[in-house]
């Protein structure tokens, strides 16, 4: 019998990370604090009526260039190395691959972001996930950051699913992913998708997911109220069908959340096989 593939799919920021991740080195670097960043880049989107991803994106870019900060890939790599995370996040991915290697299914981990990728590529798990989707920008030929390349919005997260679905890894690509394909024929069905969010903006991708038949969390900082609220809302609400808190660590309630999950959608394979 062929080993299924599950895959957990993280947004990053509250979800792995308790903060945004432009906070752990860029802001600083400009001399901003985190509310007076993102401050001046939401009254940019509601001056301009813009996206609030091309908002932040073109306030950096701005700020990078008043203050003199080069904006290369290597630079970004940089401030992802400062990336604080959830406790248990840095072992967590080898918990989870064992357990599924222990049931007879193939793990695999990916990250949907309205962050960016090279920030990421940056982190300390980077080499956990088997493909990042996030946002970029647009390099010159002298390597520094030119123009948005790709934004990542609250809808255009849900554009990602059908691509781990469907085995697609560039970002560019218009044409497989809306191509027809039988769901027993593509590489990650839905329902074999766990997706792990913190806020409102990953309702669109939760509830793709859960309409499919797959698995939505909601995670919260356990120290911050307004996040245990916000995932309690989402789960009285019917918008995930389970909430947990950020913690990350084997004895955790988000680790006895997911082997339980791995347990359903192995067993419902087999039955699905049996005949």
């Amino acid at each position: 019998m062929k080993k299924p593939i599950i895959a957990l799919v993280y947004d990053f920021d509250g979800t792995l990370s308790p903060g945004n991740m432009q906070e752990f080195g860029f802001i600083q670097a400009i001399g901003k604090t985190p509310e007076e960043f993102w401050t001046m880049s939401d009254q940019i989107a509601r001056g301009q009526d813009a996206s609030n991803i091309l908002s932040y994106m073109k306030l950096m870019f701005d700020e990078a260039r008043r203050t003199g900060i080069k904006l290369r890939r290597e630079d970004f790599f940089r401030f992802g190395e400062h990336i604080e995370l959830f406790d248990g996040v840095r072992e967590w991915f080898s918990l989870v691959n064992s357990y599924g290697e222990s049931k007879g299914v193939r793990i695999e981990h990916y990250i949907n972001s309205s962050g960016l990728k090279e920030i990421i590529e940056g982190s300390p798990i980077a080499s956990e996930f088997k493909h990042i989707f996030a946002g970029t920008f647009i390099y010159g030929e002298d390597g520094e950051a030119q123009w948005p390349g790709i934004a990542v919005d609250y809808t255009a997260k849900t554009q990602f699913l059908f691509k781990i679905s469907k085995g697609i890894f560039s970002s560019r690509d218009n044409k497989m992913v809306n191509s027809s394909i039988a769901e027993d024929k593509k590489r990650v069905p839905f329902s074999h998708m766990i997706y792990f969010g913190d806020g409102e903006t990953d309702v669109p991708c939760m509830k793709i997911v859960n309409m499919f038949g797959g698995h939505s969390v909601a995670v919260y900082d356990p120290s911050n109220e307004k996040k245990i609220a916000v995932a309690r809302k989402l789960k009285k609400q019917g918008r995930v069908n389970f909430t947990a808190p950020a913690v990350y660590t084997s004895e955790s309630p988000a680790f006895a959340l997911v082997c339980a999950i791995i347990d359903k959608i192995k067993a419902d394979f087999v039955l699905d096989h049996i005949g």
